[in-house]
């Protein structure tokens, strides 16, 4: 610390402040460089794991064009490989795997940082989180040999009483004395109730963090003027997880259009264009490339490989979105997803 003669006092010296340094020493330092370190790592994985897929698209790509993205059919042997249906079953299971596990997982959430009680709170959390640790091959014969029965009768109930929806609709006649059950088996529908078990808790733990941080403040303010549990959720967590809320749900959004295991084990593998979840029959992109994968030629694995590349493309721009999403929310600036 400097110092200099003080003018009421020559006689004695005045404390100067001296520059405070923003620069992170010792443990701070080590900290930062860690963290950089690791966040580059992660940063190098993703680009090379790209460039890797880019690479081994380029001849298929370069042979097809963007006929691979609108072909329908998936035939090497005549020369004939797209994934248009194959992207349009991707995004159906996925569909009705976030359309079953974002409510399931939002009211999850509300209700072990909101409603239960606090003995009850942290045996709710670790059920919750260990529902993430099952194997998805678990899920699979789970949704196989379980589900699936009682599922393929409620799909026959929807297709009877809202079959004039066009996504209930199903080939087959729902009020024959012996219904086809196989027509309701085996379907997109079946794969995504068994999927979105698999990212319910990755949405409710990510959710549930965020809620648990909504400022006490405003709570207790929202309470003084008289409002209700749900007028305190509704006015102050809501709004305040809301970053909270797109990041699970994106998350757990990335998480169902990758899988694999689950999907293969219940889906009949089609390559029809078509969006009809009830009915039998689809296939997604990570099925895909695990059934064929070992039977595959050189060709048909830059084939498959493109098809990853082009997986590894729109969940990173889902990704991206929802990044910029949060970071323009109001718990996005304080939270980390």
């Amino acid at each position: 610390m400097t110092t200099q003669l003080r003018e009421d006092r020559p006689d004695v010296a005045a404390p100067v402040p001296r520059e405070i340094s923003r620069r992170p020493t010792g443990s701070d330092r080590v900290f930062t460089l860690g963290s950089r370190a690791v966040g580059a790592v992660v940063l190098v994985i993703t680009g090379g794991i790209g460039v890797f897929l880019a690479i081994q698209a380029f001849p298929t790509l370069r042979r097809y064009g963007l006929g691979f993205l609108t072909e329908t059919r998936w035939d090497p042997d005549s020369q004939t490989v797209g994934i248009l249906s194959v992207l349009a079953g991707t995004a159906t299971v996925a569909l009705v795997a976030m359309v079953i596990a974002f409510p399931l997982s939002l009211a999850t959430a509300l209700y072990i940082s909101e409603y239960a009680r606090p003995r009850m709170r942290s045996t709710l959390v670790s059920v919750v989180d260990l529902m993430a640790a099952v194997p998805s091959i678990i899920y699979g014969l789970w949704g196989f040999f379980l589900m699936q029965p009682l599922l393929s009768a409620l799909a026959r109930w929807l297709h009877a009483y809202l079959g004039w929806l066009p996504f209930f609709q199903v080939g087959a006649d729902p009020h024959a004395a012996q219904w086809d059950q196989t027509r309701y088996t085996a379907s997109a529908f079946i794969a995504g109730v068994a999927v979105s078990m698999m990212v319910l808790p990755m949405a409710c733990a990510v959710m549930r963090e965020v809620f648990s941080q909504s400022p006490a403040g405003e709570r207790e303010g929202a309470l003084a003027l008289g409002a209700t549990r749900w007028g305190v959720i509704r006015s102050v967590v809501l709004p305040f997880g809301r970053g909270g809320i797109i990041g699970g749900t994106m998350l757990a959004l990335g998480r169902a259009l990758g899988e694999t295991i689950a999907v293969v084990l219940i889906i009949s593998p089609s390559f029809d264009l078509k969006f009809l979840p009830l009915e039998v029959g689809t296939n997604t992109v990570s099925a895909l490339i695990a059934g064929r994968f070992g039977e595959a030629s050189p060709a048909q694995l830059s084939a498959l490989l493109t098809a990853g590349f082009v997986l590894f493309l729109i969940t990173l721009g889902i990704n991206t979105l929802a990044a910029a999403v949060i970071s323009r929310s109001r718990s996005g600036a304080g939270t980390d997803i």
